[in-house]
């Protein structure tokens, strides 16, 4: 991973939905060794914000800029790699399969498949077909993509999802690791307590930008 100093930008964000503001006024910067966890209630937007960082549907109001350029004219998607609440795997494929599909779409990193597999736990898996896991596995196969990228970003929706005690332990290891020792940046959302020490957190509760 690159040691340049990146910055995500976010600039008086709005979403409405069916007639209804769920959020407005979301101002944030994001720079490496920092994370934003995104906190509400249901239905407050915190998929449909991260949605918007990741480009998928525009902002009713506002600006998501990298490095002061707007992300769909700058070369944000070099950058940025999203792992949404659905793992996306295709379950026809094998574990490898899956990965070396990440790997081809987006731009490799140092890791290699092996050692993303033993790094979330998935040695020995490589052969086996995607529907076999159990939901757990799944959830960290997923995860497993992020690693075998050299994606500053990681845009994370609920990764604690369908994990054991164990798993989050291991997921939040990954996230810290990532932070500090990789200058990279996260934005999650997350319905569990997180144990992220020695992290710059930023917390934004969308319940209340409205």
């Amino acid at each position: 991973m690159e040691s340049q100093q990146y910055c995500l930008q976010v600039n008086n964000l709005a979403c409405v939905r069916d007639d209804r503001v769920l959020f407005e006024g979301v101002t944030f910067s994001l720079h490496p060794k920092q994370i934003l966890l995104l906190e509400g209630k249901n239905g407050s937007g915190k998929t449909s914000l991260l949605r918007i960082l990741c480009g998928f549907r525009e902002p009713d109001e506002g600006e998501v800029l990298w490095d002061s350029v707007a992300i769909n004219r700058s070369e944000f998607y070099r950058h940025m790699a999203y792992v949404g609440h659905l793992e996306g795997l295709k379950k026809e494929l094998t574990v490898v399969e899956n990965l070396k599909m990440g790997q081809a779409l987006g731009f490799p990193g140092k890791m290699t498949i092996d050692q993303a597999l033993t790094k979330v736990h998935l040695q020995g898996y490589d052969d086996t077909l995607v529907q076999a896991l159990s939901a757990g596995q799944k959830r960290r196969l997923s995860l497993a993509r992020l690693l075998i990228t050299d994606a500053v970003l990681w845009i994370l929706d609920e990764p604690l999802t369908s994990l054991d005690k164990e798993g989050m332990d291991l997921v939040e290891s990954i996230m810290v690791e990532h932070v500090v020792s990789h200058q990279g940046m996260i934005v999650l959302t997350s319905h569990h307590d997180l144990s992220l020490p020695a992290v710059d957190v930023q917390r934004i509760n969308l319940s209340s930008c409205h």
